[in-house]
């Protein structure tokens, strides 16, 4: 690591022995400078004749807030005012140096910063960008009580008499780009407060970002006369796939496409080439003999970046390292201003990355990048996208993964949330996640209890108790934490039966202890609401009495009327809060209330092999885990998501036998079947049916084809039922003929194939 990374260390250290969360140890009790007292001040605030816009917002922000503070409102005059005793200077101005205040500003850089006294005035002076800004907020922040919980939250103690110890801070973040795209954070006041970049700056900034190989060559413009310019993939050219990245002429279009790009924006820096949010890198000749040249697909990418970027040198090119092209180079740098955009996608959350064993290839790839330049950026990922209303307790993994990652030359970070979507925690989240930006060192305990009690009030011990409790017992349980995961994930490991219970019980009393703040109790319900989403999902799955939403009435599967309550008291919340989609993609609350009504009317299906033995004669997948064999005859149907009540083959068809224990009267047989072919999951080709009355000779009752196109979109389910006159047997035998690997066309091609299937009903 540079030399900078040891003044970031001590930065560090500075900043955490002069913050306690409540205040600058020592600004109360040895107070040096009384800015107000009496309703009146003796200060003035000094700025540069020729301000800045940033540094003026800085001063009015100061005047703003100690006038919310005391009432009294400070005049703001600029340096052609003489020298007095009591000023408070922002900014680079022309008192500093009258007052042989000497602020290397070089050394602020952009975002940098100092506050210091000087006998009875007060300096916050910051670098060329929001650097003021900056020291302004840290200010009223740290050495005053003010916070800033939420775009809508902000908390400004009221003080007759405003006082402040001596300080010497300097502030220069080792992370220059901060951004984290959750909710709050695109508030621009907000973003400012906890010194973030947030989509707006990076507008300015960036002036493409991520995946930008289809816009630089349209295969709509070139792949009918030039399909070369496109990936070789099994032998032919495909459209929606990556670029021929040796091929000149896709480096002469992709050049003279960003000289246009940039003649229109020529104030954004960083200029993306990077690949498309899918698979299928060139496989020609000559891309996989560079690929072969430099150790890995990233090989041949980076060589045409850095050709690239030889024609901009005053411009930053930026490339991914993600999925297939994550893993360093061999024998290839990037050039001085190729910026590697570095992505955790595939890691798990439940541990942090230098200790989770099932993160060692990360870990090679971020130090060997880390080992060929400091010019990363790392795109990162922090709530989990399938299901946003979930408990997703990664909260202990963030300060030691952002440490981890300034530790391998990571200068700049991308912390993906919910976009502007309202996330389980988002408010906390993004908090805890703009203060180690800034300072990874920070002590984060102090920040979730200083959120925790200022944002949820008498609650915030409850809210406290939930997240540790559930922390610790995934912690304990050794489970895995994943961002396309589920509640039903949790259920052996932080989302148990009794969990629940324990978890539902503490939410009781936070509410209890908040009843007569409605805002505040607000605030709690709606952090409650992961755990109503959990505890109907897992009760898809018929866990217990309590967690069901089925129960036998008169010995037939009802709809549980409680669980039906319960539905409807989490959408009603849930819009009430502003929820619009409950995933990443959509599912709205209204949309999910009737996916779940039609869930309770055919979920569970009464029929006559309920509860009967099975055999299975090939082998079912143990990734999707639904109880092996008995989820053929356990009643509980599944929606069109492959997660909940399927039970799945990779590359191996279904043959399994029914035994009714004696012989029924049976007239149908039907089973469900799922395609998703975006997930490598697709229906089977046909469908066999066979009776036996004595286990050993079957015979066939009928056959039934699929109805649908292998490339039909989208998730959806088939049933394939055969009917018959009415027989007499004991055991039924279902067997499949499918697809055991993804066909030619399509991007798992070669590899296993899968089928679903979620029951055998017998009528």
């Amino acid at each position: 690591m540079k030399t900078k990374t040891v003044l970031f260390s001590v930065l560090a250290l500075l900043i955490l022995s002069v913050i306690i969360w409540g205040g600058i140890a020592g600004c109360v009790f040895r107070p040096v400078l009384t800015i107000v007292e009496e309703g009146e001040s003796p200060y003035r605030i000094i700025v540069s004749r020729d301000i800045s816009k940033e540094d003026q917002r800085a001063a009015a922000e100061l005047q703003r807030h100690i006038k919310r503070i005391s009432g009294v409102e400070i005049l703001i005059m600029t340096d052609d005012s003489p020298v007095r005793e009591h000023e408070i200077l922002v900014g680079r101005n022309r008192h500093l140096r009258e007052l042989n205040i000497k602020i290397d500003f070089n050394k602020l850089e952009d975002d940098g910063f100092t506050i210091r006294t000087k006998e009875k005035n007060l300096v916050i002076a910051g670098g060329r960008e929001k650097g003021t800004l900056y020291g302004v907020y840290a200010f009223l922040e740290d050495c005053l009580g003010c916070r800033k919980y939420s775009a809508s939250v902000s908390i400004v103690p009221k003080k007759d008499v405003v006082r402040i110890r001596r300080i010497n801070r300097t502030d220069v973040p080792f992370i220059k780009h901060r951004e984290v795209h959750m909710p709050d954070a695109f508030d621009d006041d907000y973003a400012d407060w906890h010194k973030l970049d947030n989509r707006n700056v990076r507008t300015r900034k960036w002036g493409m970002w991520v995946h930008t190989f289809r816009t630089l060559v349209p295969p709509e413009k070139y792949f009918k006369d030039h399909p070369e310019y496109f990936s070789e993939v099994n032998g032919q050219r495909l459209p929606d796939t990556q670029l021929c990245l040796t091929n000149p002429d896709v480096l002469r279009i992709v050049v003279d496409g960003l000289k246009e790009m940039i003649k229109e924006k020529p104030e954004a820096k960083y200029w993306s080439v990077s690949q498309n949010d899918t698979f299928y890198p060139c496989a020609c000749v000559e891309c996989r003999a560079q690929d072969e040249k430099y150790g890995g697909h990233s090989g041949s990418i980076l060589h045409f970046v850095n050709q690239v970027a030889r024609e901009f040198p005053d411009k930053v090119i930026s490339t991914l390292a993600y999925q297939y092209s994550r893993s360093a180079p061999i024998d290839l740098l990037p050039a001085e201003n190729v910026n590697i955009m570095l992505c955790t996608i595939e890691l798990n959350r439940s541990r942090p990355i230098p200790k989770d064993s099932s993160s060692a290839s990360f870990r090679k790839d971020i130090e060997d990048w880390g080992r060929l330049t400091d010019n990363i950026i790392i795109w990162d990922y922090v709530v989990q996208f399938r299901n946003l209303i979930d408990p997703f307790p990664n909260l202990r993994v963030l300060q030691p993964n952002i440490r981890y990652f300034v530790k391998n030359n990571v200068r700049m970070m991308f912390q993906q949330g919910s976009d502007t979507l309202r996330s389980e925690f988002h408010e906390l989240r993004t908090y805890i996640i703009a203060k180690l930006l800034w300072n990874p060192d920070a002590n984060v305990n102090a920040i979730f209890r200083d959120f925790t009690d200022g944002y949820y009030g008498r609650a915030g011990k409850y809210i406290r108790q939930y997240i540790r409790l559930m922390h610790n017992a995934l912690k304990r349980s050794r489970g895995d934490l994943l961002i396309y995961g589920y509640p039903w994930d949790g259920v052996k490991t932080y989302l148990t039966p009794s969990l629940i219970g324990r978890y539902a019980g503490i939410f009781d009393k936070a509410e209890a202890a908040v009843s007569h703040e409605p805002q505040i109790l607000d605030r709690v319900r709606f952090a409650r609401l992961p755990l109503e989403f959990a505890i109907l999902e897992i009760s898809r799955w018929n866990v217990s009495k309590k967690l069901s939403l089925f129960k036998k009435v008169d010995g037939k599967w009802k709809a549980n009327p409680e669980m039906r309550k319960r539905l409807e008291r989490f959408v009603d919340l849930a819009n009430e809060f502003g929820i619009t989609k409950l995933e990443e993609r959509g599912t709205s609350p209204n949309e999910y209330r009737a996916l779940m009504e039609d869930f309770l009317q055919n979920g569970m299906r009464d029929h006559l092999a309920i509860n009967k033995p099975v055999q299975l004669i090939t082998e079912h997948s143990e990734k999707y885990p639904v109880g092996g064999a008995e989820a053929l005859t356990d009643g509980l149907k599944g929606p069109a998501d492959y997660h909940c009540n399927w039970l799945g083959f990779e590359g191996n068809e279904l043959k399994a036998v029914i035994d009714l224990e004696e012989e029924q009267d049976i007239s149908r047989i039907s089973m469900d079947f799922l395609q998703d072919h975006n997930s490598w999951v697709w229906l089977p080709k046909k469908v066999k049916f066979f009776i036996s009355q004595d286990g050993l000779i079957f015979k066939p009752v009928g056959e039934i084809k699929n109805k649908s196109d292998e490339k039909k979109p989208g998730a959806f389910i088939e049933n394939f039922c055969c009917k018959f006159l009415k027989v007499k047997t004991r055991y039924v035998k279902v067997e499949t003929t499918s697809l055991l690997q993804c066909p030619k066309w399509h991007k798992g091609y070669e590899g296993l194939s899968w089928i679903f299937t979620d029951e055998v009903v017998i009528d």
